[in-house]
């Protein structure tokens, strides 16, 4: 499991091949699902869980000021190279 820290305002990029098998879970404030053509998607709150497969998300983004917190887990059978799930 890894953890994602998003400061207030910050946004990560999802790459398809490495969040391929992940699954996020928001345990402290929330995250924006920003979609692949540039309009915001669903904001989560704490306790939300979310696959990124198949779903045509492209970046996750802090819409707050607090930093958010997101647990990442992914099956042990799936290699990473160390980088962002």
């Amino acid at each position: 499991m890894r953890t994602l820290m998003l400061r207030g305002g910050a946004r990560v990029e999802v790459v398809a091949e490495q969040w391929h098998h992940a699954f996020g879970v928001v345990t402290r404030g929330r995250v924006q699902l920003e979609l692949r053509d540039g309009e915001p998607g669903p904001v989560l709150g704490r306790a939300a869980g979310f696959w990124l497969r198949g779903t045509g998300v492209r970046a996750l983004r802090n819409p707050g000021r607090r930093t958010a917190r997101v647990h990442i887990v992914t099956p042990p059978s799936v290699t990473n190279d160390g980088g962002t799930p």
